[in-house]
């Protein structure tokens, strides 16, 4: 606080023209903004983002929901598919006048990146398919959507034939191609709340939007952060369970979750996951059950977890382990039972 005091008080004995008013209040506010007298205490911030619910824990003097909500609300702005005014959205409608924002730019190349890795398997250019189907921000089929409409939609596929320009415009492979960041949005939000706590001098915080985290430092009990990692499973009419597959002892990591067997429907055809592979536009059929990524950041671990859905167990096994990051993953044996595959030190 004593930086804080003397850097305002060296301002207020300059004679300042009119105009640099407003950029002495800003100065101030930055300066102060995630300041706080009191001594550093656990708290929590809890509510809605995206569809889904967060709980963040952190230490601070200060209470941080304001700078927390704010973050959230940016993210949301720029890749909410959702929100007709966010710029992807518009990007998705057509509107050539969009210029991509830090946070459109980074998901679009981390997208293109993990696209590489998994041989395709991950593409979120996908977005008209996964509309078809009913898992998306669009009205899709109230069942199986005919051949045609999926053959349509997949000449719109292909995330490597999409780029942002140095001055920020989004080349898109086709009118038609639409994306839907879904399957790494989340992560990267964790991710830049994370930052918004750091840069408020947060040394110990746990970020959990929807079941994706980011750690740091340590808990109330000066101990790791103690996560659990749910079974595959979902209760007799689909609701959410919570059935311990695994609990870890986790810090300076981010981890994610994905898996189809708490987002599904019915169809004539049988019951489809949310899935949707971008080479056959049709729900993927593999003996995954659900993968967990523990990375360095939570947009690797979000975009990860997905493609490992997308893709065969030996396959996504083989990305990972190149990747080096950590994983489990919960397959399906011929015989119904359960695998657990650990990869790397868990």
């Amino acid at each position: 606080m004593q930086m804080h005091t003397s850097v305002i008080s060296n301002i207020s004995r300059a004679r300042l023209r009119p105009g640099a008013v407003a950029l002495m209040a800003a100065l101030c506010l930055a300066l102060c903004s995630c300041g706080g007298s009191s001594e550093p205490e656990y708290r929590k911030a809890e509510g809605m983002a995206w569809g889904t619910t967060y709980h963040i824990t952190y230490k601070n003097a200060r209470d941080l929901a304001d700078t927390i909500a704010a973050e959230i609300a940016r993210i949301d702005s720029t890749l909410s598919p959702f929100c007709p005014g966010s710029l992807i959205s518009r990007v998705n409608a057509g509107d050539t006048t969009v210029r991509a924002d830090r946070g459109l730019a980074e998901v679009m190349a981390l997208s293109q990146r993990v696209c590489r890795i998994s041989g395709g398997a991950f593409d979120p250019t996908v977005a008209p398919l996964v509309n078809l189907w009913g898992f998306g921000y669009a009205q899709g089929a109230t069942d199986v959507p005919d051949s045609a409409a999926i053959d349509s939609a997949l000449r719109s596929v292909g995330i490597l034939d999409c780029s942002v320009t140095p001055d920020g415009r989004v080349i898109k492979k086709s009118p038609a191609t639409e994306f839907n960041f879904s399957a790494v949005a989340k992560g990267y939000g964790v991710d830049r709340v994370a930052e918004a706590l750091r840069r408020c001098g947060c040394e110990d915080y746990m970020v959990e939007i929807g079941g994706e985290i980011a750690l740091r430092g340590r808990n109330s009990r000066g101990e790791d952060w103690h996560i659990q990692v749910d079974a595959p499973e979902s209760g007799p009419d689909g609701e959410v369970v919570h059935n311990s597959m695994a609990l870890l002892a986790l810090t300076d990591c981010c981890i994610a979750t994905s898996g189809n067997y708490r987002n599904y429907r019915s169809t004539s055809a049988g019951t489809v996951g949310h899935t949707i592979s971008p080479a056959t536009g049709r729900p993927v059929a593999t003996s995954t059950l659900s993968a967990t990524i523990i990375a360095p950041d939570c947009a690797l671990a979000d975009a990860l977890a997905t493609a490992s859905m997308a893709m065969p167990a030996d396959s996504a096994r083989a990305m990972l382990e190149a990747e080096g990051v950590r994983a489990i993953l919960a397959v399906a044996a011929p015989d119904g039972s359960l695998s657990i595959i650990k990869i790397g030190d868990i």
